[in-house]
């Protein structure tokens, strides 16, 4: 199985076994659903599981299209509320409620998501859940940076857009393979990233900054490189739901496919958000 920067899909539920969920990495089986005749898929605890119908049949594209597409829109559609909440918030001159909010959106979004990743949860309520918790995240922090720049979140939903679908073509053509050594490098700088920034903030509590998030040159450099890596993990998880597809996963672990799309979409959304902050202070 291939790996992935994504920590959603790095997490592939698996049988008591050790076997690959629903068959990956197994020769085809007999069966009409891709299992041993008589028997449907496994469960993630590897015990079989009875077929119920349509929640059986094999996931498509289509599944992934339209579970991305219904979370993408719950988050878009609470960020954009809670935007403008926040701005008559601070029309008020209330700020304390946005910061409740910007916290227990980022907190339940954080729960929640650790929650899917080591349960394994392919879950619609669990994954719109997520999506409407980083929305009120989101739409917080949208609403704080759009008081002082004007435009710059619709300008990041946008630099966002556009990296997504530039990826996905990218992925479509085949313009960038997904190779082992590919896998390693997106990895490798993802981690080393995350040191960083672990290392930054361990600093700056004792009053030490390294540049990496103050708007300098340093921090704008930084910043491309988040976006890079977070783009090119775009590749890797296309290529995680295409190995599910072509193994013939249930359709309902589409929503797995989306909440580990809603990640990186989420991550990428900030880091073009805090680029564009940069820039148009320099």
């Amino acid at each position: 199985m291939r790996t992935t920067s994504n920590p959603a899909f790095r997490n592939l539920p698996t049988s008591a076994a050790g076997a690959p969920y629903a068959g990956f990495d197994q020769p085809p089986y007999s069966g009409p659903y891709g299992g041993q005749p008589g028997y449907g898929p496994t469960t993630p605890y590897g015990a079989p599981q009875a077929h119920t119908g349509a929640a059986d049949r094999p996931m498509t594209v289509d599944d992934v299209v339209m579970k991305t597409g219904a979370s993408l829109g719950v988050t878009l559609l609470v960020g954009v509320i809670t935007a403008i909440w926040a701005q008559a918030q601070v029309a008020a001159g209330s700020t304390g409620a946005i910061t409740g909010a910007l916290i227990g959106g980022m907190l339940v979004g954080l729960v929640l998501s650790l929650i899917i990743i080591f349960k394994q949860m392919a879950s619609g309520p669990m994954t719109l859940a997520y999506s409407a918790a980083e929305g009120v995240f989101l739409g917080a922090i949208s609403g704080i940076f759009e008081l002082v720049y004007p435009g710059i979140a619709l300008q990041a939903i946008l630099g966002t857009a556009a990296v997504f679908v530039v990826m996905l073509v990218v992925y479509k053509t085949g313009a960038v393979k997904v190779t082992p050594k590919l896998q390693k490098w997106v990895i490798g700088a993802l981690g080393g990233a995350l040191v960083l920034l672990l290392l930054n903030l361990v600093l700056s509590l004792f009053g030490i900054n390294m540049g990496l998030r103050d708007g300098g040159m340093l921090a704008i450099g930084f910043s491309l490189l988040m976006i890079g890596i977070a783009a090119f993990s775009f590749l890797l998880d296309f290529d995680m739901a295409d190995e599910a597809i072509r193994r013939g996963v249930p359709a309902k672990f589409a929503w797995y496919v989306a909440f580990g799309l809603m990640v990186t979409l989420v991550w990428l959304y900030l880091e073009v958000l805090r680029l564009l902050s940069y820039l148009q202070n320099e």
